[in-house]
């Protein structure tokens, strides 16, 4: 599940640079690589971001817990 979560989030640093970059500049990132924001390509790079945080949200106390260190021994 570790690399399930990690390709998630690396997805959503994806979403999260290309509002950033819309909010800057009004640029669309990934329309630009993909061929317009209609594109086939871009449409599933859309769908798959929003699908990843989707995950990310549902997820979010099991994923605290798979990645929270163990506990001390004494």
């Amino acid at each position: 599940m570790k690399t399930l979560d990690i390709i998630a989030a690396l997805l959503l640093v994806v979403g999260g640079l290309n509002w950033g970059l819309m909010g800057l500049f009004k640029f669309d990132l990934v329309a630009a690589i993909f061929g317009g924001q209609g594109a086939a390509l871009a449409r599933i790079v859309y769908l798959v971001v929003g699908l990843a945080a989707v995950y990310q949200a549902m997820g979010w106390k099991a994923i605290q817990r798979r990645w929270a260190p163990a506990p001390a021994r004494t």
